[in-house]
């Protein structure tokens, strides 16, 4: 029974007999019944992450400001990926809630019926993060995505460029980008100026891809001024492309992605791009969790500001 309860983290037992427990209980590679605990207290010490990709550090950042707030708690995240497929992400929610989780974090405001349902009903606190363009369930922290292509629009017209095109990939899987593209679009629009072209691609973005979609982009529209692209490792593939065939950059073609990623910052030159806040999200997320375990709470929605960065590359 001391055992027990010192595993358990009760308060009763004293500190020098929960180390010499748990210092046995690891020499025996001991591990505990959560189902059972489940059983007993209604929830286990899980957080339920579930994220489209872990192909590319946006997601991972998420996760480590999860992981950064939970750290100091008993929680700790377990991951589900869905590979943006609705149905995939149907079971994975499904699965997660099964278990009776402290709390659940889920990439998106699009959810199949079901999906939503699920998590509507939960009984732990649900935060769905990246995006706020939409109904959420119920917490939700992010940004605004039409507002960052808007955002990026606006200051590549002030930079001067009018030919202008765009490349995206996981569209339209990816709905944080097709909002993006949207409110791009629109700032255009605003201004009179339509997009010269554009590559919506289905598959993943890669370096590779971007380095490929920009040669085919460019083939077809030799005179574009400007690629607003759907991801930083487009942008980082263009970049590639532009140095292995000559093009300055930006005197003869300016780029921009999005994510503000880590892999920008070891480039000779600085790629523009908008920081989402991704740690930001995930710590807001871990936090809005934590805070539920007190009791009920009003749902939350927190918006961060996408910022702009230009670089030298516009």
């Amino acid at each position: 029974m001391t055992a027990s309860r010192a595993m358990r983290g009760a308060q009763d037992v004293s500190e020098a007999t929960r180390q010499k427990v748990e210092k046995i209980a690891r020499e025996v590679g001991y591990v505990p019944n959560r189902i059972a605990g489940a059983l007993a207290s209604k929830t286990v010490n899980l957080v339920g992450v579930v994220v489209p990709s872990l192909n590319s550090s946006v997601f991972p950042e998420v996760l480590s400001g999860i992981s950064s707030t939970l750290k100091a708690t008993p929680l700790k995240p377990v991951i589900g990926v869905t590979g943006y497929d609705l149905l995939e992400e149907e079971e994975v929610i499904r699965e997660m809630l099964s278990w009776r989780p402290t709390g659940v974090v889920v990439a998106g405001l699009e959810h199949n019926e079901a999906a939503r349902t699920m998590l509507a009903n939960a009984d732990c606190p649900v935060v769905e993060v990246m995006d706020v363009d939409g109904t959420p369930v119920k917490h939700c922290v992010g940004i605004s995505h039409l507002e960052a292509g808007r955002d990026m629009a606006r200051t590549i017209l002030k930079a001067g460029y009018r030919r202008i095109g765009f490349i995206g990939t996981k569209m339209p899987q990816d709905y944080r980008a097709e909002k993006r593209f949207k409110g791009f679009v629109e700032a255009l629009a605003a201004e009179g100026i339509s997009l010269a072209d554009q590559e919506l691609y289905s598959g993943v973005s890669s370096i590779e891809t971007g380095h490929k979609l920009t040669e085919l982009l460019l083939a077809r529209t030799p005179d574009l001024e400007c690629i607003y692209f759907s991801s930083d490792v487009l942008s980082v593939g263009a970049y590639m492309h532009c140095l292995s065939k000559g093009i300055s950059v930006p005197g003869d073609l300016a780029l921009a992605g999005f994510n503000n990623l880590e892999l920008l910052r070891g480039l000779p030159l600085t790629l523009a791009t908008t920081d989402a806040h991704r740690f930001q999200i995930g710590q807001k997320a871990a936090e809005i969790i934590l805070e539920s375990q007190s009791g009920e709470h009003p749902a939350q929605v927190v918006t961060l500001q996408p910022e702009v960065t230009t670089g030298q590359s516009l």
